[in-house]
């Protein structure tokens, strides 16, 4: 049970002035609420400010230095309002002791300037100060007050991030009543640490944080929020042992296996195992006949062949009796994993099935039916695996395909289909160490650090968008020698519709220039047209196929030798990587072009160039890293640790093994939470949503 103190900070934000039906959606996109749930109080509370406004600069007009932000004293002197038929701005002029000042406002309303604005008053704005010729002006100042206006004007004021729709005086105003909702909650963090640190209370913390006297107060490195990151690290890797502790170091079923599966379909693939293959599967195979339960990261570049070891996996315990699941996020990737290991499966007469939401009522029941009854060994699929009416006769092995993509609670649903069985992760992003200790810190890792013998290398150049015309030359070469193209339009903002028109725009310019030659993939088709359009390419119909992100994984098609990225400045690291890894999957020269709009940033410069220098995808992880914090690596567009709200690594990162250190001395000393500071942790993991571990608790 929720700890009622909490019960304020889990109420809707709806309740707070100002957040009604529509804002409380616009807020749904704008923060990272657990799906299902509306904006809580809590959420607005963990937002961190973007940014900050310090209006303590209060200079006269002629000590005013354009290009700052200045609060200055003015007497108002008259108003030119803008010409009926004309572009001219309202203006209004203004005068000190010291020297005169223009207010520039655009689409201006004459009766509200005049209100705020009497002739002959004195009032004070705030903005940035501008030089306009050799007369100083301010455009649109932020606030234009009077003295008692000024008063209550915050020194400093926090910036949000926002969302189209929402505006920056809603969320300021959301905050400060989320603020006054905060309750007085236990201390958690031990006293040696408090004093140590010299770290504020968690309600001060906060305080300090969205009501800032002094920009340290607000600054990534200061005092107030360095304790909320730590308090969410240790949030994090306290949730990661309880976890471990209760499903994983508990006595699983030993699956040894006969081996004699496995050598069926090794003997049948067309090609040798590489060494991390066989030292991976070695790993697995020892841990599943092991009595212990095994939970283990499988990490493997793009192409690197993790399916293949999962099916060994598979095929060990189905040896020993017993069922396997895959769990993939997309339709496509589980049609493309069912695919795979139907082919290899069938050399061993492995009965594998397809479960997705999508499938007729009476291949739905058919396959239930299979599994029920213990006829299918390997159930492959998305979510629709762990929906209540879908059961397995003995389930021994979890397959979870990019792990980021799940909740924890996806994942221990579809454990509990079984008797304990044994959970293998797979992710194909290269997860920087320190990324990994934080994101996987309960699970054993394997590491797939080679390519299947033949792959060459593939070449990577960036070239400017000017020279599109080059592009689309080489892309009609590559066709003409029988090779097939990816061309991925950019991403333009978090908007599937957006993101699908650029899509559709790009595919009819090159259908114009190749008629009957391209398809086209994004995530607004349905899926009968997806299909299509991926089948057209795989078997070389339609040659070209123009997409979005959407074929970031689990588009396996050998023949496609090129890959055409626009806008790449706009994708991560991580993402460009990812992208990349769809071609070079056979004995062709491959080549990756990189079409950027100049000038380049700094950031963005520094990411292509790196793509040029590397295919290693570890190494391009810890660079992404250094590059922007982390937010890329699991291929989500965020800023920050993946799953984190506070915690950002490039500031907060030393504190992660103090964090880990501090859990496993709370599981030393007090495993079930149980003592007065265990009740404090409790209302920690609430807090940051890793509750599963306190339910874990619980259910004993």
């Amino acid at each position: 049970m929720r700890p009622d103190v909490l019960n304020p900070l889990f109420a809707p934000a709806t309740g707070l002035d100002g957040i009604g039906a529509k804002t409380a959606a616009l807020l749904n996109r704008l923060l990272p609420v657990p799906e299902g749930i509306e904006p809580r109080i809590l959420d607005l509370l963990l937002l961190p400010p973007s940014g900050l406004i310090d209006r303590r600069n209060r200079p006269t007009i002629g000590q005013a230095v354009p290009g700052t932000l200045a609060t200055v004293e003015v007497t108002v002197d008259r108003h030119k309002p803008a010409p009926a038929h004309g572009r001219a701005p309202y203006r209004v002029l203004c005068h000190d002791e010291t020297g005169s000042l223009t207010l520039v406002f655009f689409h201006a309303r004459a009766d509200y300037l005049e209100r705020a604005l009497p002739v002959g008053e004195k009032r004070y704005v705030s903005g940035q100060v501008e030089a306009w010729g050799d007369m100083l002006q301010m455009v649109h100042p932020d606030r234009i007050v009077d003295a008692a206006g000024l008063a209550k004007l915050p020194p400093i004021e926090p910036i949000y991030p926002l969302t189209a729709g929402l505006k920056r005086a809603t969320i300021v105003r959301a905050i400060d009543g989320a603020l006054d909702a905060l309750p007085d909650l236990p201390e958690w963090q031990s006293r040696d640490v408090m004093a140590k640190m010299r770290w504020p209370a968690f309600g001060e913390a906060l305080q300090r944080l969205h009501r800032p006297q002094v920009p340290q107060d607000a600054a990534l490195e200061g005092l107030a929020w360095r304790r909320l990151a730590y308090d969410e690290l240790l949030a994090g890797q306290l949730a990661l042992l309880l976890v471990r502790a209760r499903t994983v170091k508990v006595s699983g079923v030993a699956r040894a296996g006969t081996g004699e599966l496995q050598a069926a379909i090794t003997t049948a693939l067309p090609f040798a195992l590489t060494g991390a293959q066989r030292r991976s599967a070695a790993e697995i195979g020892a841990d599943l006949s092991s009595g212990e339960r095994m939970v283990r990261l499988l990490q493997g570049d793009v192409g690197s062949g993790k399916t293949v070891v999962a099916l060994l996996a598979m095929a060990q315990v189905a040896e020993s009796g017993g069922q396997s699941a895959l769990m993939a996020p997309t339709e496509i990737l589980a049609r493309q994993h069912f695919k795979t290991l139907s082919e290899y499966a069938s050399a061993a007469g492995l009965k594998v099935a397809l479960l997705t939401g999508k499938d007729r009522q009476s291949e739905r029941r058919k396959v239930r039916e299979g599994l029920a009854n213990g006829e299918i060994d390997i159930a492959v699929g998305t979510h629709a695996l762990f929906q209540q009416d879908v059961a397995f006769r003995s389930l021994g092995l979890v397959v979870v395909d990019e792990q980021h993509r799940f909740g924890v609670h996806q994942r221990l649903a579809l454990t509990a289909k079984g008797d304990r069985p044994d959970m293998l992760v797979m992710t194909a992003t290269p997860i920087p160490r320190t990324l990994l200790l934080t994101l996987y810190g309960d699970m054993d890792v394997s590491k797939l650090d080679e390519k299947p013998p033949g792959r060459k290398p593939i070449a990577s150049r960036a070239l400017p968008d000017e020279r599109i015309d080059d592009v689309v030359t080489a892309v009609g070469r590559a066709m003409q020698a029988g090779n097939r193209v990816y061309w991925v339009c950019p991403l333009v903002e978090e908007s599937e519709a957006v993101d699908a028109a650029a899509a559709e725009e790009r595919f009819a310019a090159l259908s114009a220039i190749f008629p009957g030659r391209v398809s086209m993939v994004h995530g607004r088709q349905d899926l009968t047209a997806k299909q299509a359009a991926l089948a057209a390419f795989q078997d070389g119909r339609t040659p070209l196929l123009v997409a979005t992100t959407v074929v970031e994984v689990g588009v396996d098609v050998p023949e496609a030798t090129v890959m055409v990225i626009e806008h790449a400045e706009r994708f991560g690291l991580a993402q460009l990587h990812q992208l990349r890894g769809r071609v070079g999957r056979s004995d062709r020269a491959s080549s990756c072009l990189l079409v950027y709009k100049p000038p380049l940033g700094e950031t963005a410069r520094a990411r292509l160039e790196i793509m040029r220098e590397t295919e290693d995808g570890f190494r391009i992880a810890e660079e992404d890293l250094k590059l922007r914090g982390g937010g890329d690596v699991l291929g989500t567009r965020q800023s920050g640790f993946p799953g984190f709200r506070l915690a950002q690594p490039a500031v907060h990162l030393d504190m992660l093994d103090m964090a880990r250190d501090e859990a496993r001395y709370i599981m030393e000393t007090d495993a079930d939470l149980k003592g007065e500071r265990g009740a404090a942790l409790r209302t920690l993991l609430y807090l940051f949503d890793r509750d599963h571990a306190v339910r874990l608790i619980s259910a004993g």
